[in-house]
Formats: structure tokens, C-alpha cells, sequence
């Protein structure tokens, strides 16, 4: 548990440092700001591939094995970043960050599911999104004034610590007993035989295709908030970027809330019916905060609407750990919701474009509309089983 929070603790950071940096960033490297803006998809671009090339990997040399290089891949290119000259030498190294970023969220759910009993697996997952939230808090809180003392070059290299930290944690770690009880089966599947047990028949691609709904829609809505929310408090209302840090702290503190009363909801009632509550609530609160122009009230709203954006990443990882086998449950859960965070990446840039065509307010009203899309997944594509005894494409 302490390894894969500790990792995707150190993804939320980075992803979050490098929102508060890119205007500092565009200026130092006179950066338009669509290409301030692309640094992060292609970050997300970057984790699609690297989630679909690792969590395959994992899945056939072992999850701790696996997660141990991807944390040293994405250490050494956000170090990297550092020293980036120009716009195309600072891309190749986020994009680079990000494939060994894209590891971190499918091989932990994997080792989670695999470490802890079925009836505790929605909670055990929500602890692990938990981490994601941990890294963003940090980040809020560290970013601003470290930002204006040892600037954007000196914040990547900041980035290396949690790295080095989760990398010394997992040193220590030997591979699940579920993995290496089928371990001889795994290392026989190729890289499309495992991709074929994700649209196995009717029911499996109905339930792929569901999950990869869920994951796009949950990216594309966290990114598009989390990474114009700074900018837009900045210029809306005059914030500090300490107070702009503040405002999206509270934001993210009410997402951890979500997160861990979702785990724990979904232990004790049906899965699928916390994921349709979640939405309901996601649909109301967003547009609810879009109409608010009160600092303050923005401020308890904001943590309100995070609980129920956000909240829902604590059901992913069981989910997907629950409908798929041991030999293709590290690629199932790379591959779908790694899809779904590169169609999450294109979250900012459409916010963006929005925001420049109408107004925020405009754009986050547009954005509750794509809740909508989830809930009609959750009713006629996910299955409505959990706890192990669902576990569709299983070879055999």
C-alpha cells in the first residue's frame, strides 16, 4: 500500500507543479500559450504509451519489477526538465516523464488487488487514488512559495525527491503471491493475447468499453478544472498564486473526502449505484459552480464539486482489478485508463479554447454535460458484480 500511494502520490505532484509553472515557463522560454498548454497533453499523450507499454510488461516480468523502472524513467527525464532550453527539448522530456508516470496508476491498482482481500478492495483502491490527491496537496501548498524562490528549473528538480523516496520503498518489496502462482502463464501471453482477453467476448468488450468511458470522462473533467482553476482565480479575482494554491487546496481536499467515502461505500453497497450517485452529483455541482461569483462561496462549493469529479477514481482500480483475470489485469488496467487520460490530456486544451471563445463560467457549464455519458455507461455497459466474482476474460 505504502509503495503504490507513495507512487502515485509523486504523480499528482508533478502534474500539478508543472500547471502552477507554465506561465512562469512561457515566459522564461517565450512560449505561446498553446504551447505552454501542450506540454501538458503531451505529458498525458507520454502516459498512454508508456501505460500500455508497462502495464503489459508488468503483467509479464512482474509488478514490482516493472513499477521499479518506470519510477527511475520518470525521475531521470523530469530531472531533465530542468535544464531544457527551448520549447521541443522541454516537450521530449515530459513526454518521456510521462510514459514512466503512465505506469504507476494500473501496476499499483494490480498489486493492490493482488496483496488485499476481495471484500476490502474498493477501499484498498480508493487509498491508492488517495495518493494522486496527496502529491496535488503538496504541490499546492509547496509550489507558490518555493516557485518564486528557486524558479520552474529548480521546482523539476524538487520533483525528483518523492521519486528517489518511492523508489527506495519498492526496492524492498517482493511480487504478490497471486502473480507468482501464475507466473509460468503470464510470461507465455504476448503483448495481443493479452489485449484480445480485454475484448473477449460480448460481455468483456461491453464492460472494456464502459470502463474506458468512465476513465476519459473522469480525466478529461479533472484536468480541465485542476489545470485552469490557478489561472482562472488569478485573473477572475486578482489572486496571489499562494491564494490561488489556497483556493485549489480546499478543491482538492474535498476530492481525497470523495475517495475515501467512495472506497468505503462501495465495500458495503453495490458498486455501480455509488458510481450513479457520484455522477448525479458530479452533473449538479459543476454547474452550480459555474454560475458563482463569490470568492468565498466558490472556495466550500469548489470542495463540495471535487468530492463528487473526483470522488469516483476511487472505484477505478477495483473495478477494473475485479472484471479482469491475474495475466491481463496490470494491461487492463494500464491500457483503459491510460486511454482515458490521453483523451483526458485534450481537457485543458478545450477548456481553453472555450474560455477564449465565451467564458468560464461557460466552459465548466459545458463540461458537466459529459457526466452525463458516464451515468448512461454505468447503466448499460459496466457489469454489476464486484468483489472477484465477476472476472470476465479469463483464459479458459
Amino acid at each position: 500500500m505504502v509503495a503504490a500511494v507513495s507512487g502515485y502520490a509523486m504523480d499528482g505532484f508533478d502534474l500539478l507543479i508543472l500547471g502552477f509553472m507554465l506561465p512562469a515557463i512561457a515566459v522564461s522560454l517565450s512560449l505561446t500559450s498553446s504551447e505552454a498548454g501542450s506540454l501538458v497533453t503531451w505529458t498525458l499523450i507520454g502516459a498512454v504509451i508508456g501505460g500500455i507499454l508497462f502495464g503489459h510488461l508488468s503483467d509479464r516480468l512482474g509488478r514490482i519489477r516493472v513499477l521499479t523502472f518506470t519510477i527511475l524513467m520518470f525521475s531521470l527525464f523530469t530531472g531533465l526538465c530542468a535544464f531544457a532550453q527551448g520549447y521541443w527539448d522541454l516537450l521530449i522530456y515530459r513526454t518521456l516523464a510521462g510514459m514512466g508516470l503512465g505506469g504507476e496508476f494500473g501496476i499499483g491498482m494490480a498489486l493492490i488487488a493482488e496483496a488485499w482481500p476481495p471484500h476490502k478492495r474498493n477501499r484498498a483502491s480508493a487509498w491508492v487514488g488517495m495518493g494522486w490527491q496527496l502529491g496535488v496537496l503538496l504541490a499546492a501548498f509547496i509550489t507558490p512559495p518555493l516557485l518564486e524562490v528557486i524558479g520552474w528549473r529548480g521546482m523539476f528538480l524538487v520533483g525528483l525527491l518523492p521519486a528517489l523516496v518511492s523508489f527506495v520503498i519498492r526496492r524492498s518489496m517482493g511480487e504478490p503471491e497471486a502473480f507468482t502462482q501464475k507466473a509460468a502463464l503470464t510470461e507465455s501471453l504476448s503483448f495481443s493475447q493479452r489485449l484480445k482477453l480485454l475484448v473477449k467476448d460480448r460481455r468483456t468488450t461491453k464492460a472494456s468499453l464502459g470502463i474506458f468511458i468512465l476513465c476519459s470522462v473522469q480525466n478529461f473533467g479533472y484536468y480541465g478544472l485542476m489545470i485552469w482553476m490557478p489561472s482562472y482565480l488569478s485573473s477572475q479575482f486578482g489572486f496571489s498564486l499562494t491564494k490561488s494554491g489556497v483556493w485549489t487546496a480546499v478543491t482538492v481536499i474535498g476530492m481525497t473526502l470523495g475517495i475515501w467515502l467512495f472506497g468505503v461505500l462501495a465495500d458495503r453497497f453495490a458498486r455501480w449505484k455509488i458510481f450513479l450517485i457520484y455522477q448525479f452529483g458530479a452533473v449538479v455541482m459543476v454547474v452550480l459552480y459555474a454560475q458563482l461569483s463569490d470568492p468565498t462561496l466558490m472556495l466550500f462549493t469548489g470542495a463540495v464539486m471535487g468530492m463528487f469529479v473526483n470522488g469516483m477514481i476511487g472505484g477505478y482500480g477495483a473495478l477494473i482489478s475485479d472484471t479482469f483475470p491475474v495475466e491481463a489485469r496490470a494491461t487492463a488496467q494500464n491500457v483503459l485508463f491510460n486511454l482515458g487520460r490521453g483523451v483526458g490530456g485534450f481537457g485543458p486544451l478545450v477548456i481553453g479554447m472555450l474560455v477564449a471563445q465565451w467564458s468560464f463560467a461557460a466552459a465548466i457549464t459545458l463540461l458537466a454535460l459529459i457526466y452525463l455519458l458516464d451515468i448512461l455507461a454505468t447503466l448499460f455497459l459496466l457489469p454489476k458484480k464486484q468483489g472477484g466474482e465477476d472476472t470476465l476474460g479469463a483464459i479458459g
